[in-house]
């Protein structure tokens, strides 16, 4: 096998070329002369003996084969920034700190558990955790603001598990109108009353998920203030059975008997944001999600 008669670091000076918009740009994001950049993009030219960049005004632009050829070579770019990224989290250890973001839909008993587990494992990383509700867990994971995420859905570009699947089920106070009506309820039933929903705690790209058809909502911050409404007999809510067990047990909350749609499952999946890179706590914390997750899953 040959050697190769070009080096990542002229794509990858090539690639900030075009992304920069010019060779001066590029010059001061590597902190280069820009004589050192052109001749860079003169060597790979060169060496591949196909024109890369034509001039369109003032302006250097990639050529057909141009495009065609650095489109191929910014996955290698990719695989190579993260090969670096394991290398530096392999030399630094155990994490000082883990993020860890969670769908609020996820048990909560569970996720205790797992937080201790976390902690005998890697009592020297910090850990900080926080809910996040519909399109938080995606933001989290797309930011790279977290270094596991749970999540409803995972975004294009991104690897997922599937950890369980959450059924959620319609509830109201025992004494609430829509019960008293003593029969199977249609969705012209609900959309009379109030219905109590969770905010979105994305700010990108927020989202509203599951029935609401209801003329009136109150939007609040959490399940747990969600579920205070429902058992306070103000709203009816969709909320995670495994949530709405205790207050059905103590009788202050009630099923709705819907004809339909009286339930639903919303399926959680676990991402490693660093993906390979990931550092040893947060491999570790994946691990523990996997080995709390059911062994089958359910039914749709």
């Amino acid at each position: 096998m040959s050697l190769p008669k070009t080096t990542l670091e002229q794509w990858a000076v090539l690639a900030t070329v075009i992304d920069r918009g010019g060779f001066a740009q590029a010059a001061q994001a590597l902190h280069r002369s820009q004589s050192a950049i052109s001749y860079a993009v003169a060597r790979l030219q060169e060496s591949l003996e196909v024109p890369l960049l034509g001039i369109q005004g003032r302006k250097a632009v990639l050529t057909a084969h141009g495009e065609t050829l650095l489109r191929r070579a910014r996955p290698l770019l990719q695989e190579l920034s993260t090969l670096e990224d394991l290398a530096g989290s392999l030399q630094r250890g155990w994490e000082s700190q883990l993020n860890l973001v969670v769908d609020v839909a996820y048990p909560r008993e569970r996720l205790l558990r797992i937080v201790a587990e976390l902690g005998a494992a890697c009592p020297n990383t910090q850990l900080q955790l926080a809910d996040a509700v519909l399109s938080g867990a995606e933001e989290a994971i797309s930011t790279r603001s977290a270094d596991v995420v749970v999540t409803s859905r995972v975004p294009s570009g991104y690897l997922g598990d599937f950890l369980i699947d959450v059924p959620f089920t319609a509830v109201a106070h025992p004494d609430h109108a829509l019960l008293k009506m003593q029969r199977p309820l249609a969705a012209a039933d609900l959309a009379r009353y109030t219905q109590v929903v969770v905010r979105d705690s994305g700010l990108r790209q927020p989202r509203d998920e599951g029935w609401l058809g209801a003329e009136r909502r109150f939007t609040v911050s959490s399940m747990e203030a969600s579920l205070a409404m429902v058992t306070a007999g103000l709203a009816f809510a969709w909320l995670p059975e495994h949530m709405v067990a205790p207050a059905v047990a103590n009788g202050t909350a009630r099923a709705l008997p819907l004809e339909s749609g009286a339930t639903r499952n919303v399926a959680l999946y676990l991402v490693l944001v660093q993906g390979p890179a990931a550092g040893p706590a947060a491999r570790e914390a994946a691990h523990s999600f996997a080995r709390h997750a059911p062994i089958l899953r359910a039914a749709p």
